[in-house]
């Protein structure tokens, strides 16, 4: 029997609304973005998706390479009210979770969370922005650093508990975003890792959203260009040094030199690691080929809501295959902070299908 196609992995933008902190590189709840004012200015409620729709979107991916979703990565994906019933969905379909959570852990706290999550996820991506309370609250206004170091320990305690109990084990990962006011810390936010039992720290370079961030990117100079090599070499001498309680060394995602050029164009000979490979899926059922800022990945073009087509058809329509192969032509690719020497993404690939046997 022939396979459907489409993609391995689809996040579903669940509820992107809904945030209990203001991080300052935030395209949505940013203390610097106007986007929630906007939308209460429009008097328009707060995006919610519904779980029938992300219900209709795994039964007709049965059959196809799907084995993987991520809830909201734009808002605390654990605020979703109907959170428990993705879970569900995720066992009824056998597909896993990979979560990305900003570590506050709301309502159920780190453990019971940690309980409900644990059996069925691939990765947990709690965001990490600091190795210290002052950094890390600069960054995530709203957090409290003892609180959410406290609630590391107490997911990863449940972690390890499940898997060395014969159940799932779940990858845990620092996820950063690349700032001038966190740079200096990366290799102690490594050092972290390792000592908590975090796997891997991964990260990427700064969208810039508004005036007030354009100081933030250090792709801003050659100057930040070069203070961010430094702290890469230091980051790669850390992560030999420093390693897991079981002495595997802790993985390092985009944490890698770059030229110059970086001003204009992160990786000239990159390649975009979506296309081909995974999709969005607005709130309101607007398919996405990647994870850009909203408004830049609508000029990529309309290519249909998934609640009146079906995810293989938009996958096989002409203009998105028009787009994986001319995706270059546009500017919101060209100037992308994801894109991947294609050695690295083919390197991802074989992992993430090996993690997933």
């Amino acid at each position: 029997m022939t396979q459907k196609t489409g993609p391995w992995r689809i996040t579903f933008d669940t509820n992107p609304d809904d945030c209990n902190l203001r991080c300052i590189m935030c395209e949505e709840h940013s203390i610097y973005s106007p986007c929630q004012d906007k939308r209460r200015e429009r008097g328009e409620p707060r995006r919610r998706m519904s779980v029938d729709l992300i219900r209709k979107v795994l039964k007709e991916s049965q059959g196809s390479p799907l084995r993987e979703i991520i809830p909201s990565t734009m808002g605390e994906p654990l605020l979703f009210r109907k959170f428990g019933e993705i879970i569900d969905l995720c066992h009824e379909y056998k597909v896993k979770m990979n979560l990305t959570t900003n570590g506050t852990f709301p309502k159920l706290g780190a453990t019971k969370w940690a309980e409900k999550i644990v059996p069925i996820t691939s990765d947990v991506k709690i965001s990490w922005n600091g190795a210290t309370k002052r950094t890390s609250e600069l960054i995530m206004i709203g957090s409290n650093f003892e609180s959410r170091l406290q609630n590391v320990k107490d997911f990863i305690t449940v972690r390890d508990r499940i898997a060395a109990q014969g159940g799932n084990f779940c990858r845990v990962t620092f996820q950063l975003t690349f700032i001038e006011l966190g740079l200096e810390e990366i290799p102690d936010v490594i050092k972290l890792a390792a000592s908590l039992g975090v796997n891997r720290v991964k990260g990427h370079h700064l969208w810039v959203f508004t005036d007030q961030m354009k100081n933030q990117t250090l792709r801003r100079s050659s100057e930040s260009i070069r203070r961010w090599n430094r702290i890469v070499e230091v980051a790669n001498e850390t992560v030999e040094k420093y390693r897991l309680p079981n002495g595997v060394k802790v993985i390092l995602e985009n944490i890698y030199q770059l030229d110059d050029h970086a001003i204009e164009e992160l990786l000239p000979k990159g390649v975009c690691p979506f296309l081909g490979e995974e999709a969005w899926v607005s709130a309101e059922g607007r398919f996405g080929p990647c994870c850009a800022p909203d408004e830049d990945r609508k000029t990529l073009g309309d290519f249909g809501n998934l609640s009146e087509k079906s995810i293989e058809e938009i996958w096989n329509s002409k203009k998105y295959q028009d787009l994986k192969s001319n995706y270059l032509k546009h500017d919101v690719c060209k100037g992308c902070n994801m894109r991947k020497n294609i050695e690295d993404h083919c390197e991802n690939n074989s992992e993430a299908e090996l993690a997933n046997l």
